[in-house]
C-alpha cells in the first residue's frame, strides 16, 4: 500500500510556474512538495535560447533557467517528488491536513491546499505510424535531440515561434532543414519570422502538410507531402522529423473534479483559484491570454500568495 505523505501545499508540476509556486509557498513557511514526472524545468529544457526573458539583454539557455528555479525552490525548502500526480480527491468538510489527497504513481500526498501547474504537452503528428517513430526520428525537442542529426537533414513541421526557433537551432547542426508549414506564410511574431532571413541550409515548404512518415529499418527516412492547395504530393529524404504544431494542457487526469474550458485549460481567476476552494492553477495548463515563460512564472507566484493567504483563513 502506498505511503501518504503530508503538506501544506502539494504542486503538481515543477515547470516555471511550479517552480515559482514552490519558491513563493516555502519562503511564506509553508511546507511545499513539488510532484513532477520527468526533469524540472518542464518546457524550459527544450529551450535553447529564451529570448524574451526579462532581465537577459543577450538571452539565456532554458536548461540555465530551470536549474536556476530548481535550486532556489530547494533553497527555501522546497521539496521536489519524482512522481506523476494520476488523481486527486477533495474532501471539502475537512479543513485540515487531508482536505486534498492528491494520488501519484508512487505515493499519495495530502494537502491543505493544491496548485496544479502541469503545462501543456506538444500535440502529437496526425500522421499514422509517427508516434511508433519517436526516438527513432521524430522528435518533440530540438535542442532536446538535435545533436543527434549533426550534419544530416531534418525536417521542422509547424509555422509558429517554436517552430521557428527549432529551424534556427537545427541550421547550425543539420546539412538541411526543411520548413514545413500548412499556410503560405508563417503564423510567428514578426521578430521571430525574421531570424529566418539569411539561413542558408533552409527549404521552406509552404501549403504543405506531412500525409506519411516515411521510414527503413525501423528509422526516419523521409516524409511524403500533400499540398493542400493544388492537392499534388511530394517526399522529402531526411533523417529527423521535429515536430512543432502547438501544444494541448495536461489535464484529463482532472475531469469532472476541476472546470475546464472546451480546449481542456483549467478555468480560474487571475489568482489562480478555481471554483473548489483550496485549489489553484498556473501557468499554461490554465485559461491564459498569453502564455510564456514569464507569465508562467508569475502566474506561479500568484497561485501561491492565493494559497497562503487561504490557508491563513482556514
Amino acid at each position: 500500500m502506498m505511503d501518504k505523505k503530508h503538506t501544506d501545499i502539494v504542486i503538481v508540476g515543477a515547470g516555471p510556474a511550479g517552480l515559482a509556486a514552490g519558491i513563493y509557498a516555502a519562503r511564506a513557511g509553508l511546507s511545499a512538495v513539488i510532484l513532477e514526472e520527468l526533469g524540472a524545468g518542464g518546457q524550459l529544457l527544450s529551450i535553447d535560447n529564451l529570448e524574451n526573458y526579462p532581465g537577459f539583454a543577450e538571452g539565456i539557455n532554458g536548461f540555465e533557467v530551470a536549474y536556476s528555479l530548481q535550486a532556489q525552490a530547494e533553497r527555501f525548502g522546497a521539496v521536489i517528488e519524482s512522481d506523476k500526480a494520476v488523481g486527486i480527491s477533495v474532501n471539502e468538510g475537512n479543513s485540515g491536513n487531508s482536505r486534498f489527497v492528491v494520488q501519484g504513481m508512487q505515493d499519495s500526498y495530502s494537502a491543505r491546499s493544491v496548485i496544479i501547474a502541469t503545462g501543456a504537452r506538444p500535440v502529437p503528428l496526425p500522421v499514422d505510424g509517427a508516434d511508433a517513430l519517436v526516438g527513432k526520428g521524430v522528435s518533440y525537442c530540438a535542442t532536446c535531440d538535435g545533436n543527434f542529426f549533426r550534419n544530416k537533414d531534418v525536417i521542422v513541421v509547424g509555422g509558429g515561434d517554436s517552430a521557428v526557433a527549432d529551424v534556427v537551432y537545427l541550421s547550425r547542426v543539420a546539412q538541411s532543414v526543411h520548413l514545413v508549414h500548412r499556410r503560405e506564410a508563417l503564423k510567428a511574431s514578426p521578430w521571430y519570422a525574421r531570424q529566418l532571413e539569411g539561413i542558408g541550409n533552409l527549404v521552406t515548404h509552404w501549403n504543405c502538410v506531412v500525409s506519411d512518415v516515411l521510414q527503413e529499418e525501423g528509422r526516419v527516412s523521409g516524409v511524403q507531402l500533400n499540398n493542400v492547395l493544388t492537392g499534388e504530393t511530394s517526399t522529402i529524404r531526411a533523417q529527423g522529423v521535429f515536430v512543432a504544431i502547438g501544444t494541448h494542457p495536461d489535464t484529463k487526469w482532472l475531469s469532472g473534479i476541476v472546470e475546464l474550458d472546451e480546449s481542456g485549460y483549467i478555468v480560474a481567476d487571475e489568482g489562480g483559484a478555481m471554483s473548489v476552494p483550496g485549489l489553484f492553477a498556473a501557468g499554461d495548463v490554465r485559461t491564459t491570454p498569453l502564455r510564456q515563460v514569464v507569465t508562467a512564472v508569475s502566474d506561479g507566484a500568484l497561485a501561491a500568495e492565493a494559497a497562503a493567504s487561504f490557508l491563513a483563513s482556514c
